[in-house]
């Protein structure tokens, strides 16, 4: 990995899909003893969200976004980002809100994302999306793959270049602390060039992401293992 980019590589914030908005931000309060912040409505997925501030030394200006389809929105163009058109997710959130997928910031996404596929990992393609705020407007590159897909079922992340403001800015501190995450299904190598651990190979199947966070309730571990995994 050529290390001009892989030092630009930072985790932006975890995605944890929901049936409903209002599921979500229910989740989250019982999980993590917190309600989450308003965010809003992406016109591009027909999607909207919910975030939480998860900021820790390790992981500065790092967030949780809820998110779900938008009843209210138009159908999208294209297939919704991390897989929340697909019948495995629908299913899996019937059962309840999960983590699926996260997404790393770079300040160079399209030779970021060039690295990822000379690594074996296909990002997608660089798209510009948008989201009001009462705040302004939040601008941003994010790689997407056409198929809507998430590469290594959510372990290698997509990349989000911000145009400007980011969402921490305007979020206040929620008590919550993302302490690590941990990878399965890709290399050591590519894990730290992520910036993140690799799960040991000795225990066989492994979810694709654990994410271990300290809470006013303790630490909570959240993983992205689906209901009908092995």
């Amino acid at each position: 990995m050529p290390e001009a980019v892989a030092s630009r590589l930072e985790l932006d914030h975890l995605v944890v899909a929901a049936r409903t908005l209002e599921e979500g931000a229910a989740w989250c309060e019982a999980t993590l003893g917190v309600v989450p912040e308003a965010g809003g409505r992406h016109a591009l997925m027909g999607t909207h969200n919910r975030l939480l501030a998860v900021s820790s030394a390790r992981f500065p200006r790092s967030y949780l976004e809820i998110v779900a389809v938008d009843p209210d929105a138009s159908a999208p163009s294209r297939r919704r980002w991390f897989e929340l058109d697909t019948p495995a997710i629908r299913q899996a959130v019937v059962a309840g809100p999960r983590l699926v997928h996260w997404v790393a910031r770079t300040h160079a996404i399209d030779a970021s994302a060039a690295a990822l596929r000379a690594a074996g990992h296909d990002p997608g393609m660089a798209v510009a999306a948008e989201r009001m705020t009462p705040r302004g407007l939040l601008r941003w590159n994010i790689t997407l793959r056409d198929d809507g897909g998430r590469p290594a079922e959510g372990a290698v992340p997509l990349l989000i270049e911000w145009g400007g403001e980011h969402p921490c800015e305007a979020l206040p501190a929620s008590g919550v602390a993302l302490e690590g995450i941990e990878l399965g299904g890709v290399p050591a190598p590519i894990a730290r060039w992520l910036g993140v651990d690799a799960a040991a190979a000795t225990r066989g199947r492994v979810p694709a992401i654990v994410a271990v966070l300290s809470t006013i309730r303790g630490r909570i571990v959240l993983s992205s293992s689906l209901p009908d995994a092995a």
